[in-house]
């Protein structure tokens, strides 16, 4: 039985890193989510890192962008185990973000189906490279 956790070590958390992946990563464009990436080497047991972002220029209140990281890390906690698999078989680490960029808060429906393109594109890229 597959745990669905999210713990502090899958979070990306060191500034450095979040640097690299801006500046030299990779991105593509899911609607609503934006996915910025890029293979990098960490000492975590975990094969990916990701940080959530939701833009204060679109959301003034703390209390809308807290509610959109939570669904973003809900709807990526169940998900993330097939790419975790994919990334462990070809030995590859990966640290991503992904930035909330629709200008309305929408169902958790559509959040949830944008991830599972995500995720998807995502192991199309591991595939590619």
């Amino acid at each position: 039985m597959t745990a669905y956790t999210f713990r502090k070590e899958e979070k990306l958390c060191s500034r450095k890193i979040i640097d690299e992946v801006f500046l030299s990563g990779s991105s593509f464009l899911c609607y609503p989510l934006k996915i910025v990436w890029k293979y990098e080497s960490f000492t975590t047991e975990f094969p990916a890192q990701v940080v959530f972002s939701v833009p204060k220029r679109l959301f003034k209140r703390a209390h809308d962008r807290n509610l959109l990281k939570r669904q973003l890390r809900e709807v990526y906690r169940y998900l993330k185990h097939d790419l975790y698999q994919l990334l462990e078989l070809n030995n590859k680490k990966i640290a991503f973000m992904i930035v909330y960029i629709a200008k309305d808060k929408l169902e958790f429906s559509q959040i949830q189906s944008a991830m599972v393109k995500v995720i998807a594109r995502l192991k199309k890229n591991v595939v590619l490279q």
